[in-house]
This record gives structure tokens, C-alpha cells and sequence, in this order.
């Protein structure tokens, strides 16, 4: 039960950082590329790189919250389902290379940042 409420609690936090952070990425950069969502996800990926790396290899994270760091507030920070729909409804509006570099970048530097994340707990 406890580890309930700590995945809820965190996955509360996770979901207001992502309005704020997205919100403050589309008022630097435009809605005229998915930038709010790719830079949620891609911060997302190296948090998890960081977190679940780190917390295999140190006894400072315990089990519940790496649980409520990954499951709670990544899965309530980061945003598979949006990044799908905006990318189809690029499709849908004919803007198939804005698609197709949506898919591309968010992909690529969802994986080079997640490595990152692990490079830099395994520094740690």
C-alpha cells in the first residue's frame, strides 16, 4: 500500500512538472515542432538512465522510491501517448517531414540521453 501512495504522490508531481516544463519549452521555441513533449521525453530518458543505473549499483535509493521515482513521476512526466498523437496529426495535415523528424529526433536523442543517464550514475 505504502508504495501506492508514493507512485500516485510522485506521478502527481511528475504530471505538474510536465505542464510547467512543456508549457515554458513551447513559449521559448513555438508550437511549430512537438518541442514541449520531445523535451519532456528526452529528459525523461536520462532521468531513467540516471535513476535506475544508480539505484542498481547504490544502496542510497531504496526499492519504493525507485518505484516512485520511475513508475510515479516518469511515467507522470514523460508523454508517449502525446508525442504519438501529435506525431499522427502532423500526418494527418500532410506535414509528413516535421512527422518524420519528430519520430527521428525524439527516438534517437531519447536513447543517447538515456545512455547518458546511465554513463553518468556509473560515474557517480
Amino acid at each position: 500500500m505504502e508504495q501506492l501512495v508514493y507512485i500516485a504522490l510522485f506521478g502527481a508531481l511528475g504530471c505538474l512538472a510536465r505542464y510547467f516544463l512543456s508549457g515554458w519549452v513551447y513559449q521559448l521555441f513555438g508550437r511549430g515542432f512537438p518541442y514541449g513533449t520531445l523535451a519532456v521525453n528526452v529528459i525523461g530518458a536520462f532521468l531513467i538512465g540516471l535513476i535506475m543505473e544508480f539505484s542498481i549499483r547504490s544502496a542510497l535509493v531504496s526499492p519504493t522510491l525507485r518505484i516512485a521515482l520511475t513508475i510515479g513521476f516518469l511515467g507522470g512526466l514523460t508523454t508517449f501517448s502525446t508525442f504519438s498523437f501529435e506525431t499522427f496529426r502532423l500526418l494527418e495535415e500532410g506535414a509528413f517531414l516535421i512527422a518524420f523528424f519528430n519520430v527521428l529526433v525524439s527516438v534517437i536523442s531519447c536513447l543517447a540521453c538515456t545512455w547518458i543517464g546511465i554513463m553518468v550514475a556509473r560515474a557517480m
